[in-house]
């Protein structure tokens, strides 16, 4: 059975980040864009900033236990030719330092961002960026070099395939992040690549022979699912996994044939419980089946609550612009 309802509740109460988790993010970072933008050093090349990965596709699923949740933001600089790329993330990580607020804070410089973190709530990502003939740049720390990147593409291509799924892929991949984070499946298959192979078994040639593919969060989970396991299934070794956005990079150095191989594996038998549990008439037995997968969060809304369908915060903005780009 698909019940719906009881996928709301799931979503709202278990899986989504909270609208004053959310809220608390936007406001974090607010204050890290004014804390750069307004630094004697960095601020005069800061250009503008735009929100990055699950925070921006509405993806971002409550942490496991006691665990920090994240949130990336791109931070756009005027290029500098003496900057190497270790220079732009230094020089970011150099300019929290003077602050008066985030010089007390744990602050990282990482392989391709700059990391504040707040103990016991959350981590936020600053990940410069920079544009050089009309084409969007990271830097790789590790390296010193430059990496494509456009996270903006990514995030219309994201937007583009929800919409064809009537607003259900964004649920779907929370929902199966949570069965990577919170049910301990697949781990080392990062958002980006579970992102990408399920939004890519999005197509609205689907929706011309039913109408309907999409139609809720069980349907679109059950087609989504059994749809990706169809094309693992295909290809036993890893494939290589591009950038949606075209920007022409690709994703396959962030897994491994082993890491893939046991995805493969964890989607198969997920699409085969998936279907037994949409498609069994007892609603107990089917009841148990999606509490197998998804754990007690599982249930019936009570009577006393107004559940949304799909369980949404009461708003979850797709995106922000503290700063208009410049260019």
């Amino acid at each position: 059975m698909q019940l719906e309802d009881h996928f709301g509740v799931l979503l709202r109460d278990t899986v989504n980040l909270s609208q004053f988790r959310l809220d608390t993010l936007d406001d974090r970072v607010a204050k890290i864009y004014s804390a750069l933008e307004g630094d004697t050093e960095l601020g005069p090349r800061v250009l503008g900033m735009s929100k990055q990965g699950s925070w921006a596709h509405r993806t971002i699923i409550n942490p496991v236990g006691d665990n920090e949740f994240d949130a990336d933001f791109m931070l756009y600089l005027e290029d500098d030719t003496e900057w190497s790329a270790q220079d732009f993330l230094t020089n970011v990580k150099s300019a929290l330092m003077r602050s008066p607020v985030y010089g007390k804070m744990t602050v990282n410089r990482k392989n391709r961002c700059v990391r504040v973190v707040y103990a016991n709530s959350c981590h936020i990502d600053i990940v410069p960026a920079i544009t050089r003939g009309g084409i969007e740049y990271v830097a790789n720390y590790e390296d010193n070099n430059w990496e494509l990147t456009d996270p903006e593409g990514f995030t219309a291509w994201m937007k583009e395939k929800d919409t064809i799924a009537g607003g259900n892929l964004r649920r779907v991949i929370r929902l199966m992040k949570f069965l990577r984070d919170h049910r301990g499946s697949f781990k080392g298959t990062r958002s980006v690549i579970l992102t990408t192979l399920l939004g890519e078994q999005v197509s609205a040639f689907r929706t011309f022979g039913d109408s309907g593919y999409y139609k809720n969060v069980p349907t679109a989970l059950l087609h989504i699912v059994s749809d990706l396991d169809g094309y693992l299934q295909a290809n036993p070794t890893k494939p290589v996994i591009m950038d949606p956005s075209g920007s022409g990079a690709s994703f396959d150095h962030r897994w491994t044939q082993e890491t893939y191989a046991n995805f493969r594996d964890r989607i198969h038998t997920y699409a085969a419980d998936m279907d037994a549990s949409y498609r069994s008439t007892d609603k107990d037995d089917s009841v148990s089946k999606w509490q197998a997968l998804f754990g007690n969060g599982f249930k019936a809304p009570t009577t006393s609550e107004s559940s949304t369908p799909f369980g949404e915060p009461k708003s979850a903005p797709a995106s922000t612009s503290l700063s208009g780009r410049a260019g």
